[in-house]
């Protein structure tokens, strides 16, 4: 058995001593993928791919019932965290300022780091609307965007074929394009 996935189990059944033993099996993976998103911030950034990776860990393991199923969905819920944690910078950032239009593109990933919070909250709105229509395709836009999986990682993540995943990756980057524009033009359903 996988040590995460054990681990995850002995969390489960409430073992107080597993959450402890967690972080250090996992903190490399995560703090990669924190890395990843944070690479291409812009100049100035003060958050750190350490302070993500920590404060998505915090929310992960204080949760009631985290209730994982092994490994993917571990780390799909640690995408999850992250996405939470820079949608939520992105909504202080905008109080600070206004953005214009999102102007995001949603055919390059690497992009996502450096997306105005406008764009990165007009994002996160279109992905709410597309969980409540396709779950899936929601989850994987989640780790592809904000966890950074390649879009192999992120089928076997989701326990689906890679061409399955490529399918649902191609609807979820459309429908979420038809979805903002019709944010940015006002006609959002």
């Amino acid at each position: 058995m996988d040590e995460v996935t054990r681990i995850l189990s002995a969390i489960e059944q409430g073992d107080p001593q597993a959450a402890g033993q967690l972080l250090p099996v996992v903190y490399d993976e995560l703090r990669k993928l924190a890395a990843q998103k944070l690479a291409q911030e812009k100049p100035g950034q003060t958050l750190q791919a350490t302070a993500l990776v920590h404060e998505a860990y915090l929310r992960l393991v204080g949760s009631q019932d985290p209730g994982w199923n092994g490994r993917g969905h571990f780390f799909a819920a640690a995408a999850e965290a992250m996405r939470r944690i820079l949608v939520e910078r992105a909504r202080r950032r905008k109080r600070l300022r206004r953005g214009a239009g999102c102007r995001l593109d949603l055919d390059d990933v690497d992009l996502i780091d450096e997306a105005p919070a406008e764009e990165l909250l007009a994002l996160d709105e279109a992905l709410e609307r597309l969980a409540r229509k396709d779950a899936i395709a929601a989850q994987l836009v989640k780790l592809r965007f904000f966890a950074g999986l390649t879009m192999p990682e992120a089928a076997e993540a989701l326990g689906l074929p890679l061409r399955t995943a490529e399918r649902n990756w191609a609807y979820a980057r459309t429908w979420l394009h038809r979805e903002i524009s019709r944010r940015d033009r006002g006609t959002a359903t």
